[in-house]
């Protein structure tokens, strides 16, 4: 592989992408490093590390832990993937914007890209303002006043749209989705902080080095099964009828409609895990209710380590993956597609019964991937209630985020090499 990663680094065009990624990457560490002025960080670290368990946790492990800094980019990533999901439901929603993605071109698709853009500056806006609102709230800016106000927000808003036109230039200039690559940047920064925390936890009680283990063990478990159902797919085998144009012979050939196990990547487990997390959040910003009242005992039933948390969240993964699975997989638009271009599947006529067949397995991939994610989502939950670390509960989301992203990297490379018929980067 050592071997290999060389003669890729040998290709020069090649080698100039990963150096273009390389210091983007820098340049979002660097603003990571950066603290907004009138922020006392100190008392905004302590505040965020206990409310690991809610919302603002989340947040915190996405940036990379520059959420709890108060830095330029703070917000990083989730405004323009926040805006993306919106406009993408919006699309399903609005035929115009429909008719636009789908007919539009290339014209279309800069047009949605437009509007994702300004999407994206409109919920940084909201998301700067309640996070200064937050820290005025919890006495942790150093300042108060108008000044600091519109200081506070505008670099936050100012970081995120640098943010999300540095992902775009990693996408059009540099290896893979640039977007992904930040938030795996991002992720992958807290592990030495992650590392750190293991140690010192064995440290302070060495009777329970078994915990540590235990979540080691967990977390290549969950390596291991999300690069196996990554690269999971469901071939349907599709035939083309022979049909004559002039003189030529077209079609006849055999080839297959795949379909991804995992077809709506980590989206559902980031969507349930932030509804799950509405009312624990809330809860954290209220008083302690008083034991033996209503409020108490709903307290603790939503809480990340209750079993009646699990259940739910399980069954939230389950509804968003067939929620995303049918919007982005279109079983009647799939046959109609086919029918134009004289294609079939053997044993079923083109049209609705072509539709019907599709949408039956995307039905089982769907249950099967949709059961997959469940597993990767509760297993660091229920690590985390058994050796007392409630922080392990967005690890999940992590994991899959950074192998997904690794993966798809490695995936863009290998598509490089094979261009310009190299051996292939895995091998």
């Amino acid at each position: 592989m050592i071997q290999t990663i060389r003669k890729a680094w040998a290709i020069p065009e090649l080698r100039k992408k990963l150096v273009f990624t390389a210091l983007i990457l820098l340049i979002f560490r660097i603003g990571n490093a950066i603290p907004v002025p009138y922020v006392d960080t100190k008392l905004l670290e302590d505040y965020i590390n206990a409310m690991s368990t809610t919302v603002l946790g989340l947040y915190n492990v996405m940036s990379g832990g520059a959420f709890a800094n108060a830095t330029v980019f703070a917000l990083g990533v989730q405004p323009y993937i926040n805006s993306s999901i919106i406009i993408q439901l919006l699309t399903i929603a609005i035929p115009a914007l429909q008719r636009m993605a789908q007919d539009g071109g290339e014209e279309g698709k800069k047009k949605i890209q437009s509007i994702t853009r300004y999407a994206t500056v409109a919920i940084a806006i909201l998301q700067g303002w309640g996070y200064y609102v937050l820290m005025k709230t919890n006495g942790i800016l150093t300042t108060s006043g108008v000044w600091a106000a519109l200081v506070i927000i505008a670099s936050f808003i100012a970081g995120s749209s640098f943010v999300m036109w540095m992902g775009e230039q990693i996408t059009e200039f540099g290896v893979g989705n640039g977007i992904s690559i930040i938030l795996f940047a991002g992720i992958l920064s807290r592990v030495p902080t992650m590392v750190n925390g293991g140690v010192s936890y064995v440290i302070a009680d060495p009777t329970k080095w078994w915990a540590v283990a235990l979540v080691v063990v967990g977390m290549l478990a969950l390596i291991v099964l999300i690069t196996w159902v990554n690269g999971a797919e469901r071939r349907i085998p599709v035939q083309y009828a022979k049909r004559q144009v002039g003189r030529k012979m077209y079609g006849g050939q055999a080839s297959t409609l795949p379909m991804k196990v995992n077809m709506s990547g980590v989206l559902p487990i980031i969507f349930a895990q932030s509804i799950a997390m509405i009312i624990p959040t809330v809860a954290a910003f209220l008083p302690a209710p008083e034991k033996g009242t209503f409020a108490y005992s709903l307290v603790n039933a939503v809480d990340s380590k209750s079993v009646l948390y699990m259940i739910v969240y399980f069954l939230m993964i389950i509804a968003f993956s067939y929620f995303y699975a049918t919007i982005q997989f279109n079983p009647i638009e799939i046959s109609n597609n086919l029918k134009k271009n004289g294609g079939f599947i053997p044993g079923f006529r083109p049209g609705k019964p072509t539709a019907d067949f599709i949408k039956k397995v995307l039905n089982k991939v769907t249950l099967f991937g949709a059961i997959y994610l469940g597993v990767v989502a509760i297993l660091p939950l229920l690590i985390g209630k058994i050796v007392n670390v409630p922080s392990l509960s967005i690890g999940g989301t992590s994991v899959i985020i950074v192998v997904g992203v690794a993966l798809e990297t490695v995936q863009a490379l290998e598509s490089q090499m094979l261009m310009r018929q190299y051996k292939g980067f895995l091998e």
